[in-house]
């Protein structure tokens, strides 16, 4: 039974006769522009489920026939066509809309039964799938073929709601109402294909699922201005303009690079006098350092004292010796348990109800006075690695920077360089995270550590089996947002009570995707409830506090909240490579989580290449298509995840400077004050021309993008009415009517005005 259903030809009058205009730069980035659908009609074969497009005379399939199943209920009318599968429990709608065809299912099964629906079957000459920044893949490619070898979640694996395919003469393109509990399974088997397998929970009531459905030119630009004219129409796109009216400060970010800066410890090298310190190594404040080692971390205490006692064998103190001692006593001074009467006769006792800022000071103090002429004044610990590199960095001629610190205690530690960092112009954050918990208190791992001991049991997440959902690396249990926000205020006004000057905040995970449904009977949680706590808790942040909020990942469901997002750009690479996580011999091992010496871990700072095979999936340009910045420019900052920063790839140091400027995105740098020295003048010279183009680049939309060589090698994208930037990817020059690109070069066009990047 295939019946002809639907004609879009209201569309005509819309689309300009089926021709679309191409965006003209004079768009502001909060109204409707021009629309690019195009009219089309369908056949539906309500047996197998296959929905077929016709466009100017020409069939394209919108989604592939599946196994053919009795169809009851069976209605037609010019606006809309129904049916039910009584063996599926589903019910079939398709309805016609001015702009697209809504295909909408529903589940008949009874309560407390699980079901779900397999739409739509994808195919075609090119998937068109919103993988970060966005991917454009050829149904053939090999690598993409090894890539895409197991089921992915949308949330987790798709940036936006918005994915299709590539055909011989337009496009087809799909908008899920929303992406929960939506399955990607993709065949490989020949061309690469991908079926779309919806869930209906037991815990959630909605039991309709909507995608929308448009046709439209081979072209991202058109593909990227349906969905956010859908965004603009539904009142959900926010510009960066219109967030900085409540949170001025995010103006800082225009023309900022994004940097992690390094200083665990506080307590450094250059506040001990080591021939004073070797003196008093028999003091009692060395074995009560040891005790707390030993009852707070799993370190060994009796290693500390052995470092100690070694000093008496040695002329002069070895960097071994120096880094040892030092992070016995820099980790002493984090504990609550710190004061002891009889350890620090001098010592002023701490106040009862002293925030964390407070216990820092008091134990730095506290530590002062009985090492006294050992070490310099407390007011001076930590500079030299930590203030005096920002101020180098501002002498040099950085004026703006997003400066993200590993922890909170960093800058309780040292709030005069948070102080100094705010005064200089900069945005300073600490990191922060919600995802995982942890049974037992860790003050190495702080953001899994929470107040309230019931959580642990009473506000983690049950997966169907009544397994609890671990936390990251394995360790703990994960904490349902929903019940989070608590603790969440707890902790920030916990951080900010002392006066601590952050301006911005970083939060772990909550724009990655990660998302659950929580079938913990007393707190039953769906992705939808899970994802908007996420939101509420951001929110937080930057409506309660001011803050400059930032995450990682970037998924769009976060896009009115935060301002920047680490991870669109380069997300973390093959995360289950062993030669990259766990066999240190590898030249591909990416380093270890720890620095003994408390600057950049290695996992951070070691230069490493890429493999071959993960090149198209991860940094290859050709496959590259700004989906998320076509839409989303002017209204989040985005650049890499901190594990994958502008230098981390050895090789593609300059394809990823260029890549930064056709894109639009702040360079990333991990700096202590060692690196800084080392790069200072890579990123200082950088940072003259980037700066000033990004702070007008990011003030406007993307409003083109164009593929300029046959190999796809050399690209352009425009920002606004004049900013241009076209990028050489290849080792061979390429003439642009009368302007030569240089082979691995860029050039920006602004008006009459230009600047080559090499």
């Amino acid at each position: 039974m295939k019946k002809v259903l639907l004609s879009t030809s209201a569309l005509l009058l819309l689309a300009g006769a089926c021709t679309p205009d191409k965006p003209n730069g004079s768009n502001t980035g909060n109204t409707p522009i021009n629309n690019p659908e195009k009219a089309f009609t369908v056949d539906v074969d309500p047996s197998t489920f296959e929905i077929t497009a016709i466009h100017d005379g020409k069939e394209e399939t919108i989604s592939k026939a599946r196994e053919a199943e009795a169809v009851e209920n069976f209605e037609e009318t010019n606006k809309l066509i129904s049916w039910t599968y009584p063996e599926s429990e589903l019910e079939i709608e398709i309805h016609q809309e001015d702009k697209f065809i809504d295909v909408s299912i529903t589940s008949l099964a009874g309560e407390g039964i699980e079901n779900e629906v397999s739409f739509p079957y994808v195919a075609g000459e090119q998937l068109i799938l919103p993988i970060g920044e966005g991917k454009r893949i050829p149904k053939d490619d090999q690598d993409w073929k090894t890539h895409l070898d197991h089921e992915m979640d949308m949330n987790d694996s798709f940036t936006m709601p918005l994915y299709g395919s590539e055909k011989d003469d337009y496009s087809i393109l799909y908008l899920p109402e929303n992406t929960f509990n939506n399955t990607i399974a993709y065949d490989t088997e020949d061309d690469i294909e991908f079926n779309i397998t919806h869930e209906y929970p037991t815990i959630n009531d909605n039991k309709t699922y909507n995608t929308r459905i448009y046709v439209a030119e081979n072209d991202p630009v058109d593909w990227a201005t349906i969905y956010k004219n859908e965004l603009l129409e539904s009142d959900n796109f926010t510009t960066l303009a219109e967030k900085a009216k409540y949170v001025p400060d995010i103006e800082k970010l225009y023309g900022a690079p994004h940097i992690y800066f390094w200083n665990d410890q506080y307590l450094d090298d250059h506040s001990v006098d080591w021939k004073k310190l070797k003196k008093k190594v028999d003091d009692p404040i060395f074995a009560w350092v040891a005790t707390l080692i030993d009852e707070h971390s799993e370190d060994s205490g009796d290693e500390f004292i052995q470092v100690l006692e070694s000093l008496n064998d040695e002329e002069y103190v070895t960097p071994f010796q120096k880094t040892a001692i030092l992070n016995g006593l820099n980790f002493a001074i984090q504990l609550e348990e710190f004061y002891d009467a009889a350890v620090f006769p001098d010592g002023k006792a701490p106040n009862d109800n002293q925030n964390e800022q407070e216990r820092y000071a008091t134990n730095k103090s506290l530590l002062a006075s009985v090492l006294k002429e050992a070490v310099s004044p407390v007011e001076d610990w930590g500079k030299e690695t930590s203030t005096e590199v920002l101020k180098d960095m501002k002498k040099e001629g950085i004026d703006r920077a997003w400066v993200g610190l590993p922890n909170w205690v960093n800058g309780l530690m040292q709030p005069d360089m948070v102080k100094y960092a705010e005064d200089a112009g900069y945005l300073v954050a600490p990191y922060d995270s919600y995802h995982s918990i942890h049974e037992t208190p860790d003050i190495s791992w702080n953001t899994a550590t929470f107040k309230d001991p019931a959580l642990f049991e009473e506000a983690t997440i049950t997966k169907k089996d009544g397994e609890h959902v671990t936390g990251f690396l394995g360790r703990g249990r994960k904490l349902n947002p929903t019940l989070s926000l608590p603790s969440v205020k707890d902790r920030v006004e916990g951080v900010l009570a002392g006066g601590i000057q952050f301006n911005s905040w970083f939060m772990d995970t909550d724009a990655t995707g990660e998302i659950y449904d929580d079938y913990s009977p007393t707190h039953l949680t769906t992705q939808e409830e899970d994802w908007t706590a996420r939101l509420e808790r951001m929110e937080y942040l930057a409506k309660e506090h001011g803050l400059v909020v930032g995450a990682e990942g970037g998924n769009d469901f976060a896009s009115e909240v935060i301002a920047f997002a680490h991870g669109i750009e380069t997300p973390v690479i093959k995360w289950g490579d062993p030669d990259m996580r766990e066999n240190a011999d590898s030249e591909y091992f990416v380093g270890n989580y720890y620095s003994p010496t408390g600057g950049i871990p290695e996992r951070y700072s070691k230069a490493v290449p890429i493999k071959e095979e993960y090149k198209a999936i991860y940094t290859d340009p050709t496959y590259s298509i700004p989906l998320y910045k076509l839409v989303y420019n002017d209204s989040v900052i985005t650049t890499h995840q901190w594990e994958w920063d502008s230098l981390k790839i050895e090789g593609l140091e300059t394809e990823r400077k260029i890549n930064e400027y056709l894109y639009n995105i702040p360079p990333m740098y991990h700096l202590d004050a060692n690196s800084w020295e080392d790069k200072k003048e890579t990123i200082t010279t950088n940072y003259q021309t980037w700066s000033a183009f990004h702070e007008e680049a990011v003030q406007q939309p993307m409003t083109d993008f164009r593929v300029l060589s046959d190999d796809r090698l050399v690209q352009s994208t425009t920002y606004g009415e004049s900013l241009t930037v076209i990028a050489n990817f290849s080792d061979q020059d390429f003439q642009d009517d009368d302007r030569t690109i240089r082979a691995n070069s860029a050039v920006i066009i602004d008006g009459n005005h230009e600047v080559k990047i090499e």
